[in-house]
């Protein structure tokens, strides 16, 4: 038995083995250890850190994974007796296994000469007839040259498939519809082939239209025994990759299953296979013919669904007979349905460029039937040097519809961003919601069809997406002008530069469009998309720096975003769409890239759609379009410069008649935005308008076209709560608590010294300034009162701790931003206390508070604004002096009634003298003027009564008309 495994594999592979070795040894084998061969792309991977021992083969750039020598190098260094090397790179390379051989390391998979036969797909084509298996027509060998390849294809027929012979992984192939096509896709793919896999060898093989693709796993001990574990069907393909796979096939019947595995275990049984390999083939449902593909000599990236449905695990299987024990017991038996998706980075609005970077979020999915193979973790980097795999998603069901259903769930559950890149999570929500996968009627060209007629690009949310993303953009300005008043305040003299609602120029797969931006309370924002449309009431609830939970118009979105750049990746309920600022024809990298070809010069005019430059990443060649007509006027990368996601290639001017950025039709037509609520109930209405003002007067941004809007929706909205015999007062009170705390903060004066010239008290404005340079009340000595009052008005934003924090300095701006704006917010306040004035005052508890803050309103705002203190002193005295200036002289007016009265009944009383001086030491001139003309003999009072009661109701209605000049 070995006792050191090399991993000749990276990420997700590397992890895989790692966890079947720590598998084994907690079940009590013979202890194995691991050795992880890593690039310096892959230095702080995760399978490098999970692995017992590490070793460098060099730089990514090189190709060490392909490179013989160096791995030779590094089983000796490491004292390697096996190795390991899943899918990819050396997994089907002969010549490995002969070095393995030669250096007495325990290669675990097939021996050299069983691989040859099988892993060639010329040569196991020709092994396939002979032993009985099903193969379309072909070539019958390689083509060597385009001649060759022309005369074969015309006897062949088209249709066909041009294969390199050593490709896998879906490169190397391309389909050939026509003789004219044949000589570009032959050099193409041989070119390829040669660059990928080091042969250039290709053959042809004629095409099963409408065929879904199958596959055999299976596994042999070279001792005469092959497993033939299960069927998988891997027909949702995209150019060839295989993105969804499960097992069992949906449409083959037991006799087809059965039929297949027979085949499979005559192939690997004919050359004596020893370890895991898959054999492929296609199926014509509508003929319900199978066509031999190739043979897989090596454990398949979708080899868990068939462990799902066996419970086998087929890399320990593949340790267990690489250390010569045989097959024994009974064959697995499936039970059940698992279906997988591959989570990959790579751009599906880019038609799916390679798209690696960072990932700064990674959260997988769990729950009941789901398991995740995964090599990354979150901060780690997918290098652009290999494959975009980011994680494969497994869904284990009782039957299809639950692990397709599960399937979905635990999708839609992953979150994923990758700094620069993009991921294809929202196209696997698509496509698991597709009737035709649902159904398993998708063959192996249906995603590509269904792509060219324009289906499977999701534009669903895009609205919300672009309303994110420039709520994000609009926040990131934000925070650079909260800097700037800080970093001005230190020096004494704060300033501001925000002027309210921004708008920013942003672009949608290649629309441009216009949005403005007002921040309307400390989460809530008014989104204008599109000009003359109404705006959208956006409320965001973020969770972290990536997640969130949108509101617009009263809809509920789910939001994972992700700056990097000028991009904005934003994804909407699982929906991804790429938001980027228009940077005036300015375009970028989408990946790390190296340039391979610049198609237009400098000062050409190109044409929208045109190719304009081609980047190799990951292998793979993507062509980067002209995004609108114009002119090529800069372009700063060569033929052969490696660039980094996100830089800058070319810059393209718009010709004169083309509007750049500008999309056909109106480019708000497609952006599906939800419709503005119903209207709600008077209360409701005025709720929602007395927010709107009290953060107005918190510095929040006024409406962007019509700074008095909301105090008109307001008193409208007031006035049918009236109507509705509602009372607003009560919620009025914190509108002028607002005022009168943020007021407090500016007076020029200290407090009782308001016509003093020179005070030797620091006044609250200087106080305040003071605070601004630190933020730190301590380091500023601020007095207690002070400080009460700063923490007064900081709570109206939420603080409730002085400590400087991002809290405090988003309040701080904003409180800086109310007192700037003040003069215009005071007609807030001035529309309040008129109301008040006409109206009734409030009873029991809402009438004495509201008097406080009336009389903290006048001290505070009486020098700034004398016409706010007039107005509060109108109020003060219509609803507390005048009620109690009537109620005592109605009590003096009673007393004369009774005096009058009791002096005309009793004309001659003993105590006449004492009830006229009480009349005349009357506060109330007409009583004292009463009592001193019944001083005189013979008056009748009977006329005086009369004349009391007229002068007590005039003076009132000279109360009343008094109070309404004010107002």
């Amino acid at each position: 038995m070995f006792r050191r495994v090399a991993v000749v594999n990276r990420g997700e592979a590397a992890m895989r083995l790692i966890h079947a070795v720590r598998e084994h040894n907690a079940d009590g084998g013979p202890r194995l250890e691991t050795v992880a061969l890593y690039t310096d792309a892959d230095r702080d991977a995760a399978f490098v850190r999970e692995a017992d021992h590490a070793h460098c083969l060099g730089a990514a750039a090189d190709r060490p994974y392909l490179d013989l020598a160096v791995l030779e190098r590094a089983l000796v260094a490491t004292a390697a007796d096996a190795a390991w090397v899943g899918w990819g790179f050396v997994a089907e390379e002969a010549a490995f296994v002969e070095l393995c051989d030669r250096l007495g390391v325990t290669f675990i998979g097939p021996d050299a000469e069983a691989m040859r036969r099988l892993g060639d797909k010329i040569g196991a084509k020709l092994l396939a007839e002979e032993v009985g298996v099903p193969v379309a027509p072909w070539s019958r060998g390689p083509v060597g040259d385009p001649d060759t390849a022309r005369e074969t294809a015309a006897s062949i027929g088209y249709p066909l498939m041009l294969k390199a012979s050593a490709g896998g992984g879906g490169r190397g192939i391309r389909v050939v519809h026509s003789a004219d096509e044949l000589a570009d896709a032959f050099e193409r793919t041989s070119t390829e082939a040669e660059r990928s896999f080091g042969s250039g060898t290709v053959f042809l093989e004629r095409l099963v239209t409408g065929a879904r693709h199958v596959e055999v796993q299976v596994i042999a001990d070279g001792h005469g025994t092959a497993w033939a574990l299960g069927v998988r069907d891997c027909s949702v393909q995209r150019r060839n990759q295989k993105i969804i796979e499960e097992s069992s096939s949906p449409l083959l019947d037991a006799g087809q299953v059965r039929e297949l595995k027979e085949s499979a275990e005559r192939l690997a049984l004919a050359v004596g296979y020893r370890g895991a390999a898959t054999v492929e083939f296609l199926y014509q449902p509508t003929e319900r013919l199978f066509a031999f593909l190739e043979v897989n000599t090596r454990l398949q990236v979708e080899h868990p669904i068939t462990e799902a449905t066996t419970g086998a695990d087929l890399v320990k299987e593949q340790l267990r007979v690489a250390a010569g024990h045989p097959l024994d017991g009974a064959r697995p038996a499936e039970w059940g349905h698992a279906v997988e998706a591959r989570l990959n980075a790579e751009d599906p609005d880019r038609d799916f460029a390679p798209a690696p970077g960072r990932i700064s979020l990674l959260r997988l999915p769990a729950g009941p039937g789901i398991r995740v193979d995964t090599g990354v973790a979150e901060g780690d980097t997918i290098p652009a040097d290999f494959d975009s795999m980011i994680a494969k998603i497994i869904a284990y069901g009782r039957d299809r519809d639950e692990a397709l259903a599960r399937l979905r769930r635990a999708v839609a559950q992953t979150r994923v961003l990758v700094d620069g890149g993009a991921t294809n999570k929202s196209f696997l929500l698509d496509l698991l919601a597709a009737s035709e996968v649902i159904a398993a009627t998708a063959d192996t060209g249906w995603i590509d069809r269904v792509r060219q007629e324009g289906g499977l690009h999701n534009t669903r949310h895009s609205g919300v997406a672009l309303a994110a993303a420039a709520v994000e953009a609009y926040e990131e300005a934000e925070q650079a002008e909260r800097h700037h008043l800080l970093s001005t305040a230190y020096g004494g003299r704060p300033q501001v530069r925000h002027t309210g609602s921004r708008t920013i120029e942003l672009k949608l797969r290649g629309t441009g469009h216009r949005v403005t931006v007002a921040r309307t309370g400390p989460h809530r924002f008014a989104v204008t998309v599109a000009d003359g449309a109404e705006p959208l009431d956006v409320e965001i609830e973020r969770f972290d720096d990536a997640t969130a939970r949108m509101v617009v118009n009263g809809a509920d979105f789910r939001l994972v975003t992700g700056t990097h750049g000028p991009v904005h990746v934003v994804e909407v309920d699982g929906v991804t769409h790429r938001v980027s600022r228009d940077e005036g024809g300015v375009v970028r990298s989408p990946a790390p890239a190296l340039v391979v070809a610049t198609p237009v010069e400098v000062g050409a005019e190109v044409e929208a759609g045109a190719p304009v430059l081609v980047l190799e990443s990951m292998k793979m060649e993507t062509v980067l379009r002209a995004p609108f007509r114009g002119i090529l006027r800069e372009r700063s990368v060569p033929i052969g410069s490696q660039v980094e996601a996100g830089a800058p290639l070319l810059r393209l001017e718009p010709t004169a008649d083309t509007e750049e950025g500008s999309g056909a039709g109106d480019p708000a037509a497609d952006l599906e935005l939800p419709r503005p609520a119903a209207p709600a109930g008077p209360r409701d209405r005025a709720e929602t308008a007395r927010v709107a003002l009290r953060n107005r007067l918190l510095g929040y941004d006024p409406d962007p076209v019509d700074a008095n809007h909301a105090v008109r929706r307001y008193l409208d909205a007031r006035a049918d709560l009236v109507a509705d015999g509602g009372s607003p007062v009560a919620a009025e009170v914190e509108l002028l608590r607002v005022f009168a705390d943020l007021c407090e903060l500016t007076r020029n004066r200290p407090v009782g010294e308001e016509t003093a010239v020179d005070s030797p008290v620091h006044s609250p404005r200087e106080y305040l300034h003071t605070y601004l340079r630190s933020l730190d009340v301590d380091r500023a000595g601020l007095p207690a009162a002070f400080r009460e009052r700063l923490a007064r008005a900081l709570g109206h934003y939420g603080v409730t701790d002085l400590d400087r924090g991002p809290a405090v300095e988003r309040a701080v701006f904003r409180l800086f931003l109310a007192q700037r704006r003040a003069a215009t917010d005071v007609a807030v306040v001035t529309a309040l206390l008129r109301e008040w004035l006409a109206g009734p005052a409030p009873a029991g508890p809402v009438r004495e508070t509201a008097g406080h803050v009336l009389e903290h309103l006048i001290v505070a705002a009486q020098v700034r604004f004398p016409t706010v203190g007039d107005l509060a002193r109108g109020v003060v005295f219509r609803w507390f002096a005048q009620p109690m200036l009537r109620r005592t002289r109605a009590e003096v007016y009673a007393g004369a009634r009774n005096h009058l009265r009791y002096l005309d009944r009793h004309p001659a009383a003993s105590d006449r003298r004492e009830r006229i001086a009480e009349l005349v030491a009357s506060p109330e001139p007409l009583v004292r003027l009463l009592g001193q003309r019944i001083g005189r003999p013979d008056t009748d009072t009977g006329p005086l009564l009369e004349v009391m009661a007229r002068r007590y109701y005039r003076d009132r209605a000279l109360e009343d008309v008094t109070v309404t000049r004010v107002a």
